[in-house]
């Protein structure tokens, strides 16, 4: 957050939908745009969590819907080149996190109960 760069924490790939988008094909043109990862988006299936959240970014408050896929992968060399200019200047660090390396980090992490959600997801199927 610009507003509040002593403030770090952990965030999964995503963005907004742009018009005439589902969630699920901005969710896979994210994945692109982030991570240079380029799937179908029928790869990513149905969300596997929903959410409404508040946050506040750039001094500015946000109340945002989410929905959230899940998508397993090889671990592979991200690709920032798609990345805006907001992410270039906020995004301190990136990297892929086992399941078991959340649930055990001190690190917060948006959502802040992502770990208990994914090994939910994982044990359990979609919540």
């Amino acid at each position: 957050d610009p507003a509040r760069p002593q403030a770090w924490y952990w965030f999964t790939v995503g963005g907004g939908i742009d018009p005439g988008e589902t969630a699920r094909q901005a969710a896979a043109r994210e994945l692109r745009e982030e991570t240079g990862l380029s799937i179908p988006e029928e790869a990513l299936g149905e969300p596997v969590w929903r959410e409404v959240t508040e946050f506040g970014f750039d001094g500015r408050r946000y109340r945002q819907d989410q929905e959230f896929f899940l998508f397993r992968t090889a671990c592979f060399e991200i690709d920032t080149d798609g990345w805006d200019e907001v992410e270039r200047r906020t995004v301190n660090a990136i990297r892929w996190w086992a399941a078991h390396e959340l649930e055990r980090s001190d690190e917060v992490f948006h959502p802040r109960d992502l770990p208990a959600l994914l090994r939910r997801v994982l044990t359990e199927g979609a919540a």
